[in-house]
């Protein structure tokens, strides 16, 4: 179940504590009763229906942090971005930066790896609507934390969508890294020289809202990764 693949790592301890997470009464009861009823199309599929973890390379120096799993997509399938158009397009986007080994990801079983890149979340489990309350994103915040710990070798962090971006810059502040003062306005492309060997990009989320409408092309997305890579040296 770990997204480790070196045995040990600090990041298996964070993630088993994800997974067994039950501190959020309307998210507890949401996933489990999607889990249940489950969506026609994956009718003769067993759901995840838990907290999600995070996934890919303990060793990354790129961590993208997303906004929280779909009902149908990471909560069915129990990893992040797996199973969903989100997930098509991000995994596409690595993959042709070459930061994943394949372009698609539609279970934990398929082969997929990262490189360099770990992805994990703001809230770790399915929100009705996509909307965690504040409680609910506060009381996952411990997470992240924790995972900033863990990943000690991370040199750019790519927030997909203002969510993700806002809940990242409360933790880099509690952190007390030296961040500009105003914060700078959410957009695609922001990019926030925290400190010397750690950069802060934004990207519109690969939602279909965004997609479906234009607001997010596929070369604007590779844009973002290939600046990650270039930052990253």
């Amino acid at each position: 179940m770990s997204p480790s693949s070196t045995p040990g790592h600090p990041i298996d301890e964070v993630q088993e504590r994800v997974v067994s997470c039950r501190l959020c009464p309307r998210l507890v009861t949401w996933r489990e009763e999607v889990a249940r009823t489950k969506r026609a199309a994956f009718a003769d599929q067993k759901y995840w229906g838990r907290p999600v973890p995070g996934f890919g390379n303990p060793e990354a120096r790129l961590l993208v942090v997303g906004l929280a799993p779909a009902a149908h997509g990471a909560n069915r399938t129990g990893r992040m971005f797996t199973g969903d158009r989100s997930g098509d397009w991000l995994y596409r986007a690595l993959h042709r930066a070459g930061f994943a080994s394949q372009a698609e990801s539609t279970s934990r079983d398929d082969g997929l790896t990262l490189v360099d890149c770990f992805i994990t979340a703001a809230v770790r489990c399915a929100p009705p609507a996509n909307k965690p309350t504040t409680a609910e994103r506060n009381a996952c915040s411990p997470f992240l934390e924790e995972e900033f710990e863990a990943l000690d070798r991370v040199e750019v962090i790519v927030a997909l969508g203002k969510f993700g971006f806002d809940q990242l810059w409360r933790i880099l502040k509690k952190r007390g890294e030296d961040l500009p003062s105003p914060r700078p306005r959410f957009g695609h492309g922001l990019e926030v020289a925290v400190r010397p060997d750690l950069t802060v990009m934004a990207s519109f989320h690969p939602s279909q809202q965004n997609t479906f409408t234009g607001k997010l092309t596929e070369v604007m997305f590779d844009a973002i990764w290939a600046r990650a890579k270039e930052l990253m040296g």
